[in-house]
């Protein structure tokens, strides 16, 4: 089926490593451009506008992923299950199932744009928000949750293009949508004046133009993945696939969000220059966390196609390269954003104060980045083979449970930034044991089952 389309990739066959990294590269610059676009909100408002827009628009970080996260997530249940009947060479089940996908990232995509009006103002006071820049978030957050449509289209688009190892082209338009961000962000605050406001309606534009490039492409496509804005229809039978493997995946990224957002809380208790010295490091720290969540997205695809064609090693391999892989790649770019943190942050904020508390978050959670690794790729192994459920548990206990256990028994204990941010990589060590140890329990007994039925 692959070989009809010359941008597919052959997973069944040949190197792992070499397929892996051609597919894992885009995803990691698409994510890392994406990141930088976003950071570019806060690079521009700390340096054109104010401190307290700067904060305005990090605060809301934590809302935006909590909401967007547990809506995304349902992507990568379409991805999986585009990879499976493609392992499986059923055709015509693959095009079905792409109109149901983009018919889900539709609804998703209001639903999440009729959410993010009503909750923006009491999830920013419960944040304990600074009263200063609570207007600014606000209105900032109600007007970038009007793109959420073009930003579900544009995930769901990615994740179908994904299922063939075709992940360039998503990278081009979100080049492309980048670029025009930035160049927005700056008209917007600097030639008119605006603030938070100005960098979110820049966002949205962005969004809207990345989503129709997506849509264009996919209409003229021929073949399998030719999407008809005619046939877009609701097929339970496909529903269903995408909510096994995307919801607890969407539940997962929620969760933990909600963890982030219960940090976000004690953060802004240390003032506004804590606020925005957290968002400039929290914009580097993602770059080094979206290696991990590359070689998860290509592992997904790769375990998927493979598992349903019956490759059972080839998984197992291919999940030990990607482990490997993630750690490695990950520790070099933690390390070189932590030789070069001085320069990199004043990128964001002259303010000694921003640049301090900036400073505490990257030595204790930027250099332990590379854990991560250790649920990420065990889970996106489990979850390429339908087993959702069971990462998602382990890392809402290890990661998000124990966080919040943690803040609530600490929170009027706390006297200094570290005393926070110390949480992440204890949550990450013992997270990270708990799922290794748990994937191959479930990929021993899956190996043990299938040999009993083979005698």
């Amino acid at each position: 089926m692959n070989k009809n389309n010359k941008r597919a990739v052959d997973m069944l066959h040949g190197s792992i490593f070499n397929k892996l990294l051609y597919i894992t590269i885009p995803i990691f610059m698409m994510s890392a451009l994406q990141q930088l676009f976003n950071a570019s909100d806060t690079a521009v408002v700390g340096n054109f506008s104010s401190s307290d827009a700067m904060a305005a628009v990090g605060s809301n970080a934590p809302v935006i992923n909590m909401i967007v996260t547990a809506f995304t997530g349902l992507s990568v249940g379409s991805n999986v299950m585009l990879s499976h009947f493609i392992g499986k060479n059923e055709e015509d089940k693959v095009n079905e199932a792409l109109h149901t996908s983009f018919m889900v990232a539709l609804i998703s995509g209001f639903i999440m744009l009729i959410l993010g009006q009503v909750i923006a103002v009491p999830v920013l006071r419960l944040l304990h928000t600074p009263a200063r820049v609570l207007p600014m978030a606000q209105v900032y957050l109600r007007i970038y949750f009007l793109g959420m449509p073009f930003l579900m289209v544009y995930d769901f688009g990615s994740a179908v293009l994904r299922s063939i190892g075709d992940t360039k082209r998503p990278l081009y338009f979100l080049l492309t949508a980048g670029i025009l961000n930035v160049i927005l962000n700056m008209f917007f605050v600097i030639v008119l004046k605006r603030n938070a406001d100005g960098v979110a309606i820049a966002t949205t534009i962005s969004n809207g133009v990345s989503s129709a490039l997506i849509l264009r492409t996919l209409m003229l496509e021929k073949g399998m993945l030719k999407l008809d804005l005619r046939k877009l229809s609701l097929k339970w039978k496909y529903v269903r696939r995408i909510l096994w493997i995307g919801a607890p995946a969407g539940l997962q990224g929620m969760i933990f969000s909600i963890s982030n957002v219960v940090i976000q809380s004690a953060i802004n208790l240390f003032g506004s220059e804590c606020a925005a010295g957290n968002s400039a490091a929290l914009n580097l720290e993602y770059i080094c966390y979206f290696t991990v969540y590359a070689f998860c997205q290509s592992l997904m695809t790769f375990v998927s196609q493979n598992y349903a064609a019956g490759f059972y090693d080839r998984c197992h391999r291919t999940t030990r390269i990607a482990f490997i892989s993630a750690i490695g790649f990950t520790a070099i770019l933690s390390v070189s954003f932590f030789l070069l943190r001085h320069p990199l942050i004043s990128l964001f904020s002259h303010n000694p104060e921003v640049i301090r508390y900036a400073m505490i978050r990257m030595l204790f959670i930027t250099l332990f980045e590379p854990m991560t690794a250790l649920y990420e790729i065990p889970g996106a192994s489990l979850r390429g083979i339908g087993q959702s459920i069971v990462p998602t548990v382990i890392t809402m206990l290890g990661c998000c449970m124990l966080r919040i256990i943690y803040m609530h028994a600490m929170f009027s204990r706390f006297t200094n930034f570290f005393q926070v941010v110390i949480i992440y990589p204890i949550s990450w060590a013992i997270t990270g044991t708990s799922m290794i140890i748990l994937y191959f329990i479930i990929t021993k007994h899956i190996r043990e089952k299938r040999e009993n039925s083979e005698f």
